[in-house]
C-alpha cells in the first residue's frame, strides 16, 4: 500500500507542470474545462513539452558548466533544480497558450498556409462579441426586445447574464429609455438572439 501510495504521489509530482499550464490556460480563457480524464491527458502532453523544453536548458547548462570559470556559478542540478525549471516554464507556456487563444494570432498564420480554417476561439459566440464592440439588440423570449451598450456578456451562450448601460426598451422604431438604472441584468435564457448595430455612432463623433 506504502509503494502505491509513493507511486500515485511520484506521479502527481510528474504531471505537476501540465496541471499548472492547464490551471492557468483554463482560468484565463473562455475555454470550458473538459473531463477528468481529458484534463489528465491535457497535463500530460503540456508535461511533456514541459520536459523537453526543460532538458534542453539542462544539456546547455551542462555544455555552460564546462567551463571551469563559470563552473561554480551554474551550480549542481538535481531534482529540486529540476522540479523549479519545469514549474518556471509550465507557467510561462500557460501565459503563452493563453495569449495566442484569446488573440487568434497563431490561427490567424496557419490560416493563411492553408492548414486550417479554424479560429483559435472557443465558439462562434465568443469571437462575435470580440470582434463587434457596439451597441446590441437582445430579442427575448417574450417577443420583446432590449438595446443597451454591453457591459459583460456571458462567455459561453448557454448560460449567464448580459449587462448593458444605457439600455432602452424597443417599441416599434422607437426606443423607450430605461430612466433610474445605470445597469441591467438579462438572462441569456431569455434571449432568442443577439443583434449587434452598425456603428453609426462612430460617424456622429468623427471616428
Amino acid at each position: 500500500m506504502e509503494n502505491y501510495s509513493k507511486d500515485i504521489l511520484i506521479l502527481i509530482q510528474y504531471l505537476l507542470p501540465g496541471f499548472v499550464t492547464a490551471w492557468i490556460f483554463y482560468a484565463f480563457t473562455s475555454y470550458i474545462k473538459p473531463s477528468q480524464f481529458e484534463r489528465v491527458i491535457q497535463a500530460l502532453i503540456y508535461t511533456i513539452i514541459v520536459q523537453a523544453i526543460v532538458y534542453v536548458i539542462q544539456k546547455i547548462l551542462y555544455w555552460i558548466g564546462e567551463w571551469e570559470k563559470i563552473q561554480k556559478c551554474v551550480g549542481e542540478w538535481n531534482s529540486s533544480v529540476n522540479l523549479i525549471y519545469s514549474l518556471i516554464i509550465a507557467i510561462l507556456l500557460g501565459f503563452l497558450f493563453t495569449y495566442f487563444a484569446n488573440n487568434d494570432k497563431f490561427h490567424n498564420l496557419i490560416r493563411r498556409v492553408n492548414i486550417t480554417r479554424e479560429t483559435s476561439y472557443p465558439s462562434e459566440w465568443f469571437r462575435a462579441f470580440l470582434k463587434n464592440i457596439t451597441f446590441i439588440v437582445l430579442h427575448l423570449k417574450d417577443e420583446r426586445r432590449i438595446m443597451g451598450w454591453p457591459v459583460e456578456w456571458p462567455s459561453n451562450p448557454k448560460h449567464g447574464h448580459f449587462m448593458l448601460t444605457n439600455a432602452s426598451w424597443l417599441d416599434g422604431n422607437k426606443a423607450i429609455k430605461i430612466k433610474g438604472s445605470e445597469y441591467i441584468l438579462i438572462n441569456n435564457d431569455d434571449v432568442k438572439w443577439v443583434e449587434f448595430l452598425e456603428k453609426t455612432w462612430e460617424k456622429k463623433h468623427g471616428k
